[in-house]
């Protein structure tokens, strides 16, 4: 018997700087991925999203091969300084009328918009202002978010505030691994304070949401999946794994508690304010009563996880991965499991319903001399990670999507053209799309809503 249900949706995802290219057309700003790819040095190669893949341009196109690929939904991001070149102020109507096209679009051909308004790309003009680092920044949001509501939300019901919280500020703020913009390289203590305008700032836009939609929203926010598999299914190694799970370590930003708990709970987690007590800045009570905003689903990115075991003290051991552990090209262990424990521990911890919003890998993908690209490696990922969200949904683990990352080969921000993630491959020079083996594979997926996945891989 299948488990997925009728009304599982099957999609594939990408963001706004990665793909769209056009980086100073038709009145749009800069961001601070503008500023941080045109400092030499700063990214691989010294590669930027001036063009990316072109989408801007080439929508239609790209729309045409998503139907062909069989999508069901599409989760886009809106470049906030395509919308609003200096972040506040007036519309730029070009710019917003590029989010009408694509909508419609999609809508022709019977994909579903998701939109994220918030995938990394600040305008310039807010970086100067402070960033995330300023208090005003979820006023910002809250004004930005109403803007592009009023616009799409006649068409629009599912929206996603922020991606991936975790990177955006461990990555671009935090000193200790600070390799995406702003680049500002501050301590344990500014991060903090900067994660909170963070959450204060998806707290802002849920209320923009609901106060702006024209038809009923559909609301959530998507994490970094950080969780743990048990190196056994014994009922203690499942307990360690769950603790490792839901632990905060406090020289780092990698956990989801941090950034989950006060969105669903309206507080930190108390493991978190121990670990992080000496670097906590000060916060205001009635922040929460903003951050805590009733959401409809947890998303989740996820692409790997460690394993753990009972340890002899009854606490949680990180187990290491055995030698010639299988990786992707960008060195993360495969490890298919973790999207059944990473949904059934989130699902038991936020009681909500949890959509995959990112699962996929990097490989060295080109074209064959038979003009095909056969990334067998991608469809022996992909069968294998479904396999395990297909055992997680058969449990009652309440997961109502699946979006590949990435539909596209794209930027992949500090690390230039390196990596293709893509469904599609592209060549940035001449901008001719090929569908992958990989995409064909998927659409059988999607046509038989997953039941494929029982059947033995076909050689």
């Amino acid at each position: 018997m299948n488990p997925f249900k009728d009304n599982f949706t099957w999609g594939a995802a990408a963001s706004s700087y990665q793909i769209e290219g056009a980086w100073r057309e038709d009145g749009k700003g800069p961001s601070i991925w503008d500023m941080i790819a045109h400092q030499p040095g700063r990214i691989y190669e010294n590669s930027n999203g001036d063009v990316a893949c072109d989408h801007y341009h080439r929508y239609r196109e790209d729309v045409a091969l998503m139907k062909e690929i069989g999508l069901q939904a599409y989760r886009l991001s809106v470049s906030w300084p395509r919308v609003i070149p200096t972040g506040r102020g007036p519309v730029n109507e070009a710019g917003l009328a590029f989010y009408d096209r694509l909508v419609d679009e999609l809508l022709s051909h019977g994909i579903e918009p998701w939109v994220t308004l918030y995938h990394w790309d600040l305008p310039y003009d807010l970086f100067l202002r402070g960033g995330w680092l300023n208090p005003d920044s979820s006023e910002w949001m809250a004004e930005y978010t109403a803007a592009v509501v009023e616009r799409l939300s006649d068409r629009v019901t599912r929206w996603i505030t922020i991606n991936e919280p975790q990177c955006m500020i461990g990555l671009g703020y935090l000193k200790a691994n600070c390799t995406h913009a702003p680049n500002m390289e501050v301590g344990m203590r500014e991060a903090l304070l900067a994660a909170h305008h963070v959450l204060m700032a998806h707290g802002r836009s849920v209320q923009a949401i609901r106060a702006h939609a024209k038809k009923p929203p559909v609301v959530g926010l998507s994490l970094v999946g950080c969780a743990s598999s048990p190196l056994t299914e014994s009922p203690e190694d499942i307990e360690a794994a769950r603790n490792a799970t839901h632990y905060v370590d406090g020289t780092q930003l990698w956990n989801h508690t941090w950034w989950g708990d006060p969105v669903v709970f309206g507080h930190y987690p108390e493991v978190g304010l121990k670990s992080y007590a000496k670097d906590l800045p000060e916060f205001k009570s009635s922040d929460f009563d903003t951050i805590r905003q009733p959401i409809d689903f947890m998303g989740m990115n996820v692409y790997w996880g460690g394993n753990t075991k009972a340890g002899v003290d009854g606490g949680s051991e990180w187990v290491p991965f055995p030698k010639g552990q299988p990786h992707t090209h960008f060195n993360w262990p495969i490890s298919p499991e973790i999207l059944y424990w990473a949904p059934k521990f989130y699902a038991e911890h936020y009681k909500l319903p949890i959509v995959i919003t990112e699962n996929g890998l990097s490989s060295c993908d080109s074209v064959a001399l038979d003009g095909r690209v056969h990334d067998a490696g991608r469809i022996d990922f992909l069968h294998r990670y479904l396999l395990a969200l297909r055992r997680a949904v058969a449990d009652g683990v309440d997961v109502r999507g699946y979006f590949h990352w990435s539909v596209m080969d794209n930027f992949e921000w500090a690390e230039g053209y390196k990596h293709r993630f893509g469904l599609i491959h592209v060549d940035y020079e001449t901008q001719q799309r090929t569908l992958k083996d990989s995409a064909y594979w998927y659409r059988d997926l999607i046509r038989s809503n997953g039941a494929c996945l029982a059947l033995p891989q076909q050689p």
